[in-house]
């Protein structure tokens, strides 16, 4: 159902579309690329985070015949990264907005933060 689809036009976001097409088109090169994120339609339309390496293929003769790509979903660590990052910056705001104070110190009993 996806054989013969555009790779580029029909299962990458649009702002994602030129620089995916620049790794496909390195890798039919012969530059290859390693740990390129975007994002992705799956062939059901899901939207998925996807961690790249693109890698030419040649044939026995070591004409370049096409790219193969192998993706890792990486959406649910992408999810978690966002939640650290949210957590993070609520708990910075709860410190720099406390009536009472907060104060950390270091292991020589220095202050190395305060509210």
């Amino acid at each position: 159902e996806v054989l013969g689809k555009d790779l580029v036009q029909d299962f990458i976001t649009q702002e994602y579309q030129i620089s995916v097409q620049e790794v496909l088109d390195n890798a039919l090169h012969g530059r290859e690329t390693a740990n390129f994120e975007f994002p992705l339609y799956t062939k059901d339309q899901r939207r998925v985070e996807v961690l790249l390496n693109a890698t030419t293929r040649r044939d026995v003769s070591g004409n370049v015949v096409g790219v193969l790509g192998v993706g890792q979903d990486i959406t649910e660590r992408k999810q978690v990264e966002v939640e650290k990052t949210r957590v993070a910056q609520e708990l910075q705001s709860f410190i720099d907005t406390a009536n009472a104070p907060i104060f950390g110190i270091d292991a020589d009993g220095l202050v190395n933060e305060w509210n």
